[in-house]
């Protein structure tokens, strides 16, 4: 087995039924998600699911399953795992695929095949575009995923994410800002609430 976000013991049709983990994984992206909604506001419909060959398959495996609509999924060089357990509930999530037609570890076959079955499923919008190149990523490749991420997900000033105000936020909330903010190395020493809130409200006004 070869342990990531889920199991794979093989890429034929048979064993890619055997995705042991994948409900967990499945749970874990659903649950960060809905952390990103209900901390700032931010709808289903401005947030996109992607990622890179096993990336990409649990994207597919988790943004079509959802009780709400995102804007759309890309996937590099992916597939559809666990094909007998997928319910389809997001028909008109828009998804786009990128695949090298000399992928020997993820082959095109498994592109055609992953775009079919969806489509069988019930998904309306599915693109699967194929570059001469292996397991990887091109150029190429990443502009046209750019192109489809900026139709689907157009500027929109109505829909910028609201941060909480630091001087509202409880000392383990600003905490957790600074972590995510990446300035652990700068508030170390620190020990009164009104640094921390100094400290992240320098970094959101560009001070730091």
């Amino acid at each position: 087995p070869m342990p990531s976000w889920y199991d794979i013991v093989g890429l034929d049709e048979r064993s890619n039924e055997n995705c042991k983990g994948i409900e967990e994984s499945q749970a874990r992206i659903k649950a960060i998600l809905q952390k990103e909604h209900e901390e700032t506001g931010l709808p289903y419909s401005r947030m996109m699911l992607g990622g890179f060959s096993q990336g990409g398959a649990l994207s597919l495996f988790t943004g079509l399953q959802l009780e709400e609509t995102l804007a759309g999924i890309i996937v590099w060089s992916g597939y559809l795992p666990a094909a007998s357990k997928l319910k389809m509930t997001q028909p008109k999530t828009k998804v786009w695929h990128g695949h090298g037609t000399q992928d020997p570890l993820v082959q095109y076959a498994m592109a055609e095949k992953t775009k079919s079955r969806l489509k069988e499923a019930g998904l309306e919008d599915y693109t699967l575009k194929s570059y001469p190149i292996p397991h990887t990523v091109s150029p190429d490749e990443l502009r046209e995923a750019m192109t489809f991420l900026n139709k689907v997900l157009p500027p929109d000033n109505s829909f910028k994410v609201q941060l909480k105000d630091p001087s509202s936020m409880s000392v383990k909330e600003l905490k957790g800002a600074i972590r995510k903010a990446g300035l652990g190395n700068k508030a170390v020493g620190l020990m009164e609430k009104s640094e921390f809130i100094k400290l992240l409200q320098d970094h959101r006004d560009g001070k730091l």
